[in-house]
């Protein structure tokens, strides 16, 4: 099995559920508040070991309570957390979350994340990933360092899957740096101008990245599901009707399942089934991390009439 590498986030989310979102300058009650293990990079990451994958986290957190919880979190799942450094000069990234009717809204506070430079993830790539295996990246790391670490991880020979989310211009020199580009219909239409809502719009999306330089794409569109589209073909994976309690880590669920799964070699549309079977079970539970399931659990899915 290919192993995968992920560059990414680790944060502590502070959730909280409310009846409405404030307008401004209002003050509402809450209820039902809770701390999560959280963080794109570290959802993902954790995600791919859940399913089975071996799985190498690259990020930072600080040197404190959040941190060291963080770091505990990651290695209770599994995941190597070697190249997790612990940064004295700042404190843990945290995501401030408002629940509302099965939404969220989350507002980051990048704090040690931004501080992994170019040289500690060029020096962590060289020494945990092989040929051919999977390194995995967003936008909730420092912007450079993100596009200096996927052409890093391309010259070394891995399929590089890159999450810009969240979402941020990407340079066109950095197009041909991505095997698998993910996007949600949020992500497209900011990087394209295309918001997907039929299969021709993902058509023609896809089509636009592939000009730019990417070799694949996989555009998600929550409820109405995934279309995959490369050079050959298009594919697309419907979603499953679940029980909806908190859609937090649904796209992070998605995206590490899918990678895990293409780790085994697995076909794309049976990954993406896979992939979609794991986000449908993650949002019926409250969380993020928590609320990711493990490969037994995806393979035992039952769709809810």
């Amino acid at each position: 099995m290919k192993k995968v590498v992920v560059l990414g986030s680790l944060n502590m989310d502070l959730s909280i559920e409310t009846n409405r979102m404030p307008r401004n300058g209002e003050t509402i009650d809450g209820k039902s508040f809770f701390m999560s293990p959280g963080g794109k990079g570290a959802n993902q990451a954790v995600a791919a070991q859940k399913s089975g994958a071996t799985t190498c986290m690259i990020g930072s957190v600080g040197n404190d309570l959040f941190g060291s919880q963080l770091i505990t979190s990651l290695k209770q799942e599994g995941v190597d957390c070697t190249h997790v450094t612990q940064n004295d000069s700042t404190s843990t990234g945290i995501a401030m979350i408002i629940r509302n009717a099965g939404d969220n809204r989350i507002i980051l506070g990048s704090g040690a994340n931004y501080t992994v430079d170019e040289a500690y993830t060029s020096q962590a790539l060289q020494k945990v990933a092989n040929k051919d295996d999977i390194f995995l990246t967003q936008f909730e790391s420092d912007y450079d360092v993100v596009l200096h670490s996927l052409a890093k991880a391309k010259s070394q020979g891995l399929f590089t899957v890159f999450n810009p989310a969240p979402a941020k211009d990407i340079p066109e020199t950095a197009y041909p740096s991505i095997d698998l580009l993910i996007v949600n219909q949020w992500e497209s239409e900011m990087l394209s101008g295309i918001y997907p809502k039929t299969d021709k719009d993902c058509e023609d999306a896809i089509q636009l990245f592939m000009d730019k330089g990417v070799s694949s794409v996989i555009i998600t569109r929550g409820a109405a599901g995934s279309t995959y589209g490369d050079k050959e073909q298009v594919i697309f994976v419907p979603s499953f009707k679940t029980n909806v309690v908190d859609t937090t880590a649904a796209g992070d669920t998605y995206i590490g399942a899918l990678v895990a799964s293409l780790a085994t070699e697995t076909n794309m549309k049976d990954s993406m089934t896979y992939a979609t079977k794991a986000a449908s079970l993650a949002i019926s539970k409250q969380g993020a991390q928590e609320s990711i399931p493990y490969k037994n659990e995806i393979d035992q899915f039952k769709e809810v009439n």
